[in-house]
């Protein structure tokens, strides 16, 4: 095969850059990565199996193209027959580095979303078993919905307030953010010890107790307190 010779310095297009919208603007946050906390609220650890005390943060990623806007379908993804739903509240940063302490970690927050980290809880559970990595059970199509990013200045303080998900009008989840485990700022100087954060990075930071299945023609509702509300329909 001969490539032609042009100006173009790519062999063929580059995908689009991942984006959300910023609430009450025209403007688009670039995403660069996604960050997942694992078992970051006591509840949801012990029906995981875990004991919430004895281990520090971990943290997985999702590709930035698994974002879905709220309002749009959540696909049903193949080879699974069990997937979950996570309800979250997303950490939009807006500068990066690395050791990072917790005292300033909050300068670098941008603002924050309301996502849900959609789980293949059957491949996740045949790749704990077999220590392998969680990709296939995180990290496939249209696993991150996402509303909007509302700027922290609309925020304000954001260290507590009611997290929840409801499937078909019930309850599924409930939680608040003061039972988190590692607080947004240890979050931030934790993961900046392990990767150079940057701006743009996106930091799903853990679900309430309540995770559960979901079915094709599912209403998902989300709200997390001060920041707003998702919805998506599996399909």
């Amino acid at each position: 095969m001969t490539i032609a010779d042009t100006s173009d310095p790519y062999v063929f297009a580059p995908a689009p850059v991942p984006t959300l919208p910023i609430r009450g603007t025209s403007k688009l946050f670039p995403v660069h990565r996604i960050y997942c906390v694992g078992r970051n609220f006591a509840d949801h650890a012990v029906e995981m199996g875990h004991d919430p005390d004895r281990e520090p943060p971990f943290f997985f990623q999702k590709n930035p193209d698994t974002l879905v806007l709220s309002g749009r379908d959540f696909p049903y993804p193949p080879a699974s027959r069990d997937v979950h739903h996570e309800i979250e509240l997303v950490v939009a940063l807006s500068k990066g580095g690395q050791d990072i302490a917790p005292e300033a970690a909050m300068e670098h927050v941008f603002g924050y979303a309301v996502g849900l980290d959609m789980t293949r809880r059957d491949l996740q559970g045949e790749a704990k078993r077999m220590g392998r990595p969680w990709e296939t059970g995180k990290a496939f199509e249209a696993s991150a919905p996402c509303t909007a990013i509302v700027p922290a200045s609309d925020v304000g303080d954001i260290a507590a307030g009611a997290i929840e998900l409801r499937v078909n009008g019930q309850l599924r989840q409930s939680g608040d953010l003061n039972q988190m485990i590692w607080k947004i700022p240890d979050m931030i100087a934790h993961l900046s010890g392990l990767f150079e954060l940057r701006a743009g990075d996106l930091i799903f930071s853990g679900t309430p107790a309540g995770v559960g299945a979901v079915a094709r023609g599912d209403e998902l509702v989300g709200t997390v307190a001060g920041v707003g509300e998702l919805r998506t329909r599996v399909v």
